[in-house]
């Protein structure tokens, strides 16, 4: 018989937080790096918690480089090949340093169709440096999945598994127990995903959160919470429901960084100019990067060969505004998060869903004059 759950499911939007009283009398004073402990991977990772999503635009070499910086994760996507020289020799050489590679913020990422036995060999050589995984499938409920992330945390004891996409308290619990320190929580919240228009499946980003984080943190294990994020308000919103991570994709799309093509586009604008005499209106040049969803058929196209003849395209692909460095975009959201810390009260990234009291809202935004 149809269940229907009626209990009040909740996004970004459909809330603000309680402003506290404070210890804080500068947002300076917010500390956004916080040290990680795992369930099963023995070692320690100071972060502060960013992640940029595995997918081909934003899973990028150079968005790596500028991220590691910041102490924020990359999980790089898919589709290099690391038996390719010049990929193995940056992995090499990026994490062949004093320090330990254990302090690395990259992830590798595999899916479910790739060649397990390439990933193994690549995981068992002692030359390649990266001792983080990221098992990433739309559909995290099949039984293959967590069939997999056992064969691999058996197969290899001590390396940083983060698998997913899931939305509830259950399969959470089950894909920890079965040898995951990461779980991913997100059903069709990406800008670019339309699984819920296709497919009808999904639930609100913030519930999601709050239910598998509460879920997570009882096994030891923690939460990525993966798409939905459209400003830095939306980033510290994820932290408050209880997220460890937050996986940002269209954010970082658009940056110089990001894989895409520059496009410049001529738009008419309602200014004037004149121009040998006659007034003409004033033309501007704006620019853009591709960005599509890894379930779109351009991706399926580029990336796999075609799509498939028993599925369908759960992704779009859009023209993002040119954000220029995706230094200034990091920067803008651990400003955010510091901000929101200094009003409600948190001292320490750890520290924001302690602080946290959110207020239900019809609207989030002050929009006037039409724009946000």
């Amino acid at each position: 018989m149809t269940q229907i759950r009626d209990s009040i499911e909740l996004d970004f939007c459909d809330v603000l937080f309680q402003p506290k009283r404070t210890t804080l009398n500068s947002r300076q004073e917010a500390n956004v790096i916080r040290e990680y402990k795992f369930k099963y991977y023995p070692h320690k990772i100071v972060s502060c918690g960013i992640m940029a999503a595995n997918m081909a635009t934003t899973g990028t070499f150079e968005i790596n480089d500028v991220l590691q910086k910041h102490q924020a994760i990359t999980c790089l996507h898919k589709h290099y090949d690391f038996g390719n020289k010049e990929n193995f020799d940056y992995i090499s050489q990026n994490f062949n340093k004093e320090e330990s590679c254990h302090n690395s913020y990259t992830f590798i990422t595999t899916g479910l169709r790739d060649d397990k036995e390439k990933l193994f060999s690549l995981l068992s050589n002692e030359n390649f440096k990266i001792d983080k995984l990221c098992i990433d499938i739309a559909n995290g409920y099949i039984p293959k999945l967590a069939d997999f992330v056992k064969n691999v945390r058996e197969k290899f004891p001590n390396l940083l598994i983060m698998v997913g996409n899931v939305v509830t308290g259950d399969m959470t619990q089950d894909l920890i127990l079965s040898g995951a320190d990461i779980v991913k929580v997100g059903i069709g919240p990406g800008s670019v995903c339309t699984t819920r228009k296709l497919t009808g499946v999904g639930r609100p980003q913030l519930s999601a959160i709050l239910e598998c984080a509460d879920a997570a943190h009882g096994l030891s294990g923690l939460v990525c919470a993966d798409g939905g994020c459209t400003c830095a308000g939306d980033v510290a919103k994820a932290f408050g429901a209880g997220a460890d991570f937050v996986m940002i994709g269209g954010m970082f799309a658009g940056t110089d960084e990001a894989a895409g093509e520059l496009i410049e586009k001529t738009i008419q604008t309602c200014n004037l100019e004149e121009v040998s005499g006659e007034m003409r209106l004033l033309n501007k040049i704006e620019k853009y990067k591709q960005f599509y969803g890894m379930s779109s058929q351009l991706a399926q196209e580029k990336h796999f060969g075609g799509m498939a003849c028993y599925r369908a395209s759960e992704g779009k692909v859009v023209e993002v505004a040119y954000r220029g460095s995706i230094e200034n975009v990091i920067q803008e959201i651990l400003g955010g998060i510091r901000s929101t810390m200094s009003y409600i009260g948190a001292r320490k990234l750890k520290d924001i869903p302690k602080c946290t009291t959110f207020y239900r809202v019809n609207r989030q935004l002050n929009e006037v004059f039409g724009k946000s």
